[in-house]
């Protein structure tokens, strides 16, 4: 889910509580032209309709043709017979966004409001989505169907929703304070808790014995029996601003949190205890946080247009190699962020309404999928590796089918342009990009990854951690 840049326009709908305002749209509504004394004058137009006229003379020649294309692929009108010349192939129900890119996709559309969270479930066969309409869905990822509404919903916004690595159980976190977790299969409400803060993120354990609530005013974090909705921790003050995000590491042991502090912190489940800090990570706030499926990454995505990828398992991050920045993704905020399950590749989602796919390996954006009408909100990567999906506030998803992205005429001549060839990391055997033209690319043999820790240790014999950590801003456990 994305945390949103401090320009979202409020509603009375669902006033403050704690100082955050329900991020509502503001509907608001032309005024009404009328002609003097209600009398129709049929030589006169209406200011509304001239202006309308207007524009459309004024559009652009392109953007003409290119309504012109996209006529015949418009759904004909139920009165209407459609024309067997219009006839278009079921195959053709994906398009291409840009015809350089050749990267097809599918809309899903059903909600009402903002589409705030989304991810895969049931082995890539079912998609779940949460959104501002207050309603959780499940569709099926084939066809793009609804699948079913999740009943006894909240009455409030849906913030980020979550499900257990075997798809059994389901959780959602609304603007109304509380969390709900149904059964995926049957749909019934398993259990309901309500919070005293509103919670920003929710997120299910890996074992699916825990659930992780990032809170708002308290700036905390709470992690939930998934069984019975018992309280297991609630840290109050752990951060200095709102959690922005939260999750598990694939060991369900340690909960990463972010914030509009700009911090990182790891707590830990068994100790009970924050185990990392990073207090200056970004340069602006953090709107969200992934782990690689290693636990071994962390990567923050920012408002500062930027995402990171630390080294949370050494404990080390300095600026010269052990954190990894991705520029020139995005042209604002930062809003999302995915890993494949391999780390080959990262998916992020922006306010530039864009999704970028970034080869994680050298830390180049691949390609921009664009076509959403508004912000992106969310964007998950399928297990398979073949699709990734987005969710927009333009109130729809959109899978797209990445499968081939490395053979494109648009991704091919960006490696060409960039010298790139693809290598075999003798560590780890994980593929990287490296540069042709690079003198040192004969003896660069292993992926950024590897390098990221052969630095930690060759750092490690050359001066002492605290010496390290605290020139870099960076501490181990509590903070100071």
């Amino acid at each position: 889910m994305a945390s949103q840049p401090p320009c979202v326009p409020s509603s009375p709908k669902y006033p403050d509580e704690g100082g955050k305002t329900a991020p509502q749209e503001c509907n608001v509504q032309p005024p009404l032209v009328r002609a003097a004394d209600d009398v129709h004058h049929p030589g006169k137009l209406p200011w509304a309709a001239l202006v309308a006229a207007f524009g459309l003379f004024r559009r652009p020649k392109l953007e003409v043709q290119q309504d012109r294309m996209l006529e015949p692929l418009n759904t004909p009108a139920m009165d209407q017979e459609p024309s067997k010349k219009l006839w278009i192939p079921e195959k053709n129900f994906w398009g291409d966004h840009d015809p350089l890119s050749k990267i097809p996709f599918q809309i899903l559309s059903g909600h009402q409001h903002t589409v705030s969270s989304c991810l895969f479930c049931v082995n890539d066969t079912k998609l779940l989505s949460g959104s501002y309409d207050c309603t959780v869905k499940l569709w099926d990822a084939v066809d793009g169907s609804i699948v079913r509404d999740f009943e006894h919903g909240p009455k409030a916004p849906v913030l980020e929703c979550s499900v257990t690595a075997d798809s059994r159980r389901i959780v959602a976190a609304a603007y109304d304070k509380t969390v709900r977790t149904w059964d995926l299969e049957s749909g019934k409400l398993l259990w309901s808790i309500s919070h005293e803060n509103i919670i920003s993120s929710c997120k299910f354990s890996p074992d699916g014995k825990y659930v992780a609530s990032g809170l708002d005013v308290d700036h905390g974090i709470c992690i939930t029996d998934a069984k019975d909705a018992t309280t297991v921790s609630h840290i109050k003050d752990h951060h200095k601003k709102s959690v922005t995000a939260c999750c598990f590491d694939p060991d369900s042991q340690k909960v990463a949190s972010v914030s509009l502090d700009k911090s990182i912190k790891i707590w830990d489940v068994t100790s009970q205890a924050t185990v990392l800090t990073i207090t200056q990570a970004h340069s602006n706030a953090i709107s969200n946080c992934c782990f690689t499926f290693s636990g071994h990454f962390l990567c923050t995505s920012s408002w500062d247009k930027t995402l990171k990828i630390w080294n949370v398992h050494t404990g080390e991050f300095r600026n010269r190699g052990a954190c990894v920045t991705l520029m020139r993704g995005h042209e604002g905020c930062v809003s999302s962020c995915h890993f494949s399950r391999d780390t080959s590749f990262l998916a992020s989602g922006g306010f530039d309404k864009t999704v970028a796919i970034w080869d994680v390996g050298e830390g180049y954006r691949k390609i921009s999928l664009k076509g959403h009408d508004d912000w992106v909100m969310d964007v998950a990567v399928s297990s398979s590796k073949k699709w990734v999906l987005s969710a927009s506030k333009d109130k729809t998803m959109r899978l797209w089918n990445i499968e081939d992205i490395d053979s494109i005429p648009l991704v091919m001549e960006y490696k060409k342009a960039l010298g790139l060839k693809v290598k075999q990391c003798e560590e780890c055997d994980r593929p990287f990009s490296n540069y042709e033209n690079d003198i040192f690319s004969e003896i660069v043999t292993k992926c950024v990854f590897c390098r990221m820790d052969a630095q930690h240790l060759s750092a490690e014999t050359s001066s002492s951690p605290e010496k390290d950590s605290s020139a870099s801003g960076y501490s181990l456990g509590e903070d100071d």
